[in-house]
């Protein structure tokens, strides 16, 4: 991440950009940790090997931002976004799909917004409530739905729907440790739900074309 002075950062991302082994500097931070000082120094290591910044979104929504503690506001997210675009900086933005009291019509919504932001890519990530967690704790007091296995797969078909053809598909799943997922269960075969998402984009002839980076 960039939550380090820059003499910290330029010390250990030098180390790896000068790496002949590696093609490609991806870092995942937050937008609340990119001040003009953190950009000027990506855009730096931009001319010496691609850099991809990612930043997790998850929600344009700010009651449901509030209620996962992301810290951070849409503004402060679009305000990282501007900077990085402009500095010739790809952004790969995560959303995740599922979250409490969230409808499926406002998980579409963040995601057509940042179809229609400057950004390189996308992961669309499947909720987990992992045991342990205060989202676990808040699951078994307040029980709210999460999605099938059909449920996902319509739903990852409208989301690739909303997005721009030249936007990279980096992720559409994910799949929790075994032994701490409490929900849904479904997704700990992550091969066959894979296969389910690919059968029902097929069924639904939803952008048959598209390369999927997974």
């Amino acid at each position: 991440n960039t939550y380090a002075p820059v003499s910290y950062l330029r010390k250990i991302f030098m180390e790896a950009i000068t790496n002949p082994d590696i093609a490609i500097l991806s870092i995942a931070t937050r937008p609340d940790c990119l001040d003009s000082d953190v950009i000027s120094l990506l855009s730096e290591w931009n001319e010496i090997k691609p850099v991809w910044i990612e930043l997790g979104l998850q929600t344009i929504h700010p009651k449901t931002s509030n209620f996962i503690r992301s810290g951070f506001s849409l503004s402060d997210f679009e305000s990282s976004v501007f900077a990085l675009h402009n500095s010739g900086i790809k952004v790969i933005a995560h959303v995740i799909l599922g979250l409490p009291n969230e409808t499926p019509d406002m998980m579409l919504d963040s995601v057509s917004y940042l179809g229609k932001l400057s950004i390189f890519g996308i992961k669309l990530q499947l909720l987990h409530i992992l045991k342990g967690t205060d989202l676990f704790n808040y699951y078994q007091s307040h029980p709210f739905p999460v999605f099938t296995l059909p449920e996902y797969c319509d739903m990852i078909a409208s989301c690739l729907e909303l997005l721009p053809p030249q936007m990279v598909i980096h992720r559409i799943t994910g799949d929790g440790p075994k032994d701490l997922l409490a929900a849904p269960l479904w997704s700990t075969s992550k091969k066959h739900v894979l296969n389910q998402i690919q059968k029902n984009l097929k069924e639904k002839n939803t952008w048959q074309s598209r390369l999927f980076n997974i």
